[in-house]
């Protein structure tokens, strides 16, 4: 009997090891759909959208319909970079006729793309006009800096040939009532800012890592220059959310001719 005791004590503990890690999988699982759904992305720029995750041992899988390519980009981004994701199966379809790319239409959803997570400028208060690859803006800043600065954004957007900003400069600025900033999750920040630097041509081909912790970002990847670099930064700080812009960039070194 003495013998059977440490034998018994053994199996019990075996078998209860056994059966915790399925359910402790199956409860990663659990708040991995659940904190997709309640992340800032899914609630604000995808809750028009029928998106459906499910997570198996956490590789997500993601079915459904979205208005725009960029939507389906953000919705993978954002479960990537969740605690506990493995992979991202994106299953999602786009729904209706997609404009032909580099159409007036096309540009038109990059520049209002571009401006949707910049803090400093105003997606909402910026009507856009294209018309053969010539933009007109029209809306109200909050001050001149801000409107140069929406010019600047909507210029950098891929087959945009002119832009011609005829914003009027608001009287005296709105006071929002509350800071985006304190509505922002890192999985959200982390896609925007991914978003943020594809819908710019002069980032869009950069090969780079994002990460976020506490609103903080952390770039990591090769630029050609410190110019380079240094627009990864400030695009980064840019976005809804971020508190500071972590850059480990390395500079590429130059191929010298033979």
């Amino acid at each position: 009997m003495k013998t059977m005791f440490p034998l018994t004590l053994a199996a019990v503990v075996s078998t209860l090891c056994l059966t915790s890690a399925p359910l402790r999988a199956a409860d990663t699982d659990s708040r991995i759909e659940s904190t997709a759904a309640k992340s800032y992305v899914f609630k604000t720029v995808l809750k028009d959208d029928s998106i459906k995750t499910q997570s198996k041992d956490g590789v997500v899988t993601l079915t459904g319909t979205v208005a725009e390519a960029s939507h389906k980009s953000l919705a993978e981004d954002t479960v990537a970079s969740l605690p506990g994701v493995k992979r991202v199966d994106d299953q999602l379809t786009l729904s209706g006729e997609q404009p032909v790319e580099h159409s007036d239409t096309w540009i038109n959803l990059k520049i209002k793309t571009a401006l949707l997570f910049h803090r400093s400028v105003s997606a909402s208060g910026t009507t856009v006009y294209v018309k053969d690859g010539v933009v007109t803006l029209q809306g109200v800043a909050s001050s001149l800096a801000q409107k140069e600065l929406t010019t600047e954004y909507a210029k950098d957007v891929d087959h945009v040939k002119e832009v011609k900003n005829d914003m009027t400069i608001a009287a005296s600025p709105a006071t929002p009532d509350s800071t985006i900033g304190d509505k922002m999750d890192d999985a959200s920040i982390t896609a925007e800012v991914k978003s943020a630097l594809f819908s710019h041509r002069s980032t869009s081909a950069l090969h780079t890592t994002i990460s976020t912790a506490d609103g903080v970002v952390t770039v990591t990847g090769i630029a050609k220059n410190d110019a380079e670099k240094s627009l990864v930064t400030k695009l980064a700080s840019d976005i809804n959310g971020v508190s500071s812009v972590v850059n480990n960039m390395t500079i590429a070194v130059p191929v010298a001719a033979n």
